[in-house]
């Protein structure tokens, strides 16, 4: 059984920029600052809550070369995110103090949220969808958006497949839910399993660039399920890739048929593996830790 989010990862532009926006004006931990180990000449940071509870986790490649970005079908619709339901005035206050231009507040699937972009060009939403707290902090992300210029081969797969149920329609907007997740109450405090088709037909498809999604994460309990969810994926007609041993988790990657790239995660061992204290230094896994001093000359100074 699929247990929700795990993380979203998309593609910045320049590192500090990115680092200064998501700590100091989205209020996340910085969980791991790494490099991405397919390209290790570029920095991967991982942003969360205080202890990187799968389900909060949005990551970033910085891509400062990266060129003109299209958004298009193909492609998710930048990252969302939970607030408590009291905290949306704090937030939009927040956000001019930070000097964030235009801030849009609507309604979706009767929930209210504020929507912005951060400053390289990254679609954010912020539901107010939490319990009321003092705390107006982010708590989890929320519910990814699929730009589908076909909706039913995806759908079909996030039925047949993946577990989900379609729970709304809203105009051209379709809401999936894992619902065997979202009636586990405890486990909804900090995962999300809600997922959005917007249905965009006839649309280019997107170009992949900085402020663009790269991918979607979601949770397995273990490496067990895992590989049962690569057999099954597999026997779908789906292209997987082999168990990829990301230090903080285990990853197989997908393409749904609309090209959105999936992710399934483990949840373990988790981000305190290589550090007690999370974010403080440059961690590598151990395969790259013999051509350090050359990955830090190749990296920018933050």
């Amino acid at each position: 059984m699929l247990l929700g989010l795990h993380h979203v990862t998309a593609f910045a532009g320049d590192a500090r920029t990115n680092l200064d926006f998501y700590t100091q004006v989205m209020g996340l931990r910085l969980i791991k600052r790494t490099v991405n180990f397919d390209d290790p000449g570029t920095y991967h940071f991982y942003f969360g809550d205080a202890e990187g509870t799968p389900g909060s986790i949005l990551t970033f490649f910085p891509w400062p070369t990266a060129p003109p970005r299209r958004n298009g079908a193909g492609q998710a619709a930048g990252v969302s995110f939970s607030i408590p339901r009291n905290a949306l005035d704090a937030w939009i206050d927040r956000l001019k103090r930070a000097g964030v231009g235009v801030v849009h507040r609507a309604y979706r699937f009767e929930q209210e949220f504020i929507e912005f972009s951060d400053p390289h060009g990254l679609k954010i939403e912020l539901f107010a969808s939490a319990p009321e707290s003092d705390d107006p902090s982010i708590l989890r992300l929320h519910s990814p958006t699929l730009c589908e210029a076909v909706e039913e081969r995806t759908a079909e797969i996030l039925r047949n497949t993946l577990g989900f149920s379609c729970v709304s329609r809203e105009g051209d907007r379709t809401r999936f839910d894992l619902l065997s997740v979202r009636d586990q109450s405890a486990n909804r405090l900090h995962t999300s399993s809600t997922l959005d088709i917007l249905s965009m037909p006839g649309v280019e498809r997107g170009r992949i660039s900085s402020g663009v999604v790269h991918h979607i994460a979601w949770r397995v309990a273990d490496e067990v399920e895992q590989l049962q969810w690569r057999a099954k994926l597999i026997d779908a007609g789906l292209r997987v890739t082999r168990v990829i041993d990301r230090q903080y988790f285990k990853s197989i990657y997908f393409r749904e048929p609309g090209g959105v790239l999936f992710e399934i995660a483990t949840d373990g061992p988790g981000f305190f593996v290589d550090e007690p204290e999370l974010g403080v230094s440059l961690k590598l896994p151990p395969w790259l830790e013999p051509i350090r001093e050359s990955i830090e000359r190749r990296l920018p100074e933050i």
